[in-house]
C-alpha cells in the first residue's frame, strides 16, 4: 500500500510542475493562417501582423485592426474601419500555448464573458 501512495506522490509531483510552451514572441509578427467553421463551412482566414497592426484576409476582403499588446502573450485587437456598433468593440486575444510555428490562443469581444479557442498557424 506505501508503494503505491509513493507511484501516486510522485507522478502527482512530476505533473503538477508541468508548464505549457509559450514562445510568445515568436508570434508576434509573422503570417499566419486560422481556420474555423462558420455557420457549418471550413473557413479559412489569412492574417499579417506586426507590432501595432494586423490585416485579415477573409473571402477575399481585407480587414485592418490596430494592435495593442497588454503583455507578451496577450493582445488587444481594434478595428480601424469598424461597418456596425458589433465590430466597434475590441477582441481580446491571449496565446495559451506555443509548439513549433502553431500556437493556441483564446479571444473574446472585450467586456462579455464568451470566449473561444483556436489553433493559428505561422506560414512566414
Amino acid at each position: 500500500m506505501q508503494k503505491i501512495l509513493l507511484l501516486l506522490l510522485l507522478i502527482f509531483s512530476l505533473t503538477s510542475c508541468y508548464q505549457p510552451e509559450r514562445n510568445c514572441n515568436d508570434f508576434k509578427t509573422g503570417t499566419f493562417e486560422f481556420e474555423s467553421y462558420l455557420e457549418g463551412e471550413l473557413v479559412k482566414t489569412r492574417f499579417v501582423r506586426n507590432d501595432t497592426m494586423e490585416i485579415d484576409y477573409f473571402r477575399g476582403k481585407a480587414d485592418t485592426s490596430s494592435i495593442r499588446w497588454i503583455n507578451s502573450c496577450e493582445y488587444l485587437l481594434t478595428n480601424r474601419n469598424p461597418e456596425n456598433r458589433a465590430e466597434e468593440k475590441p477582441i481580446h486575444i491571449k496565446i495559451l500555448t506555443t509548439e513549433g510555428n502553431t500556437y493556441n490562443f483564446e479571444y473574446g469581444l472585450v467586456g462579455e464573458t464568451g470566449k473561444q479557442r483556436g489553433t493559428a498557424v505561422k506560414v512566414e
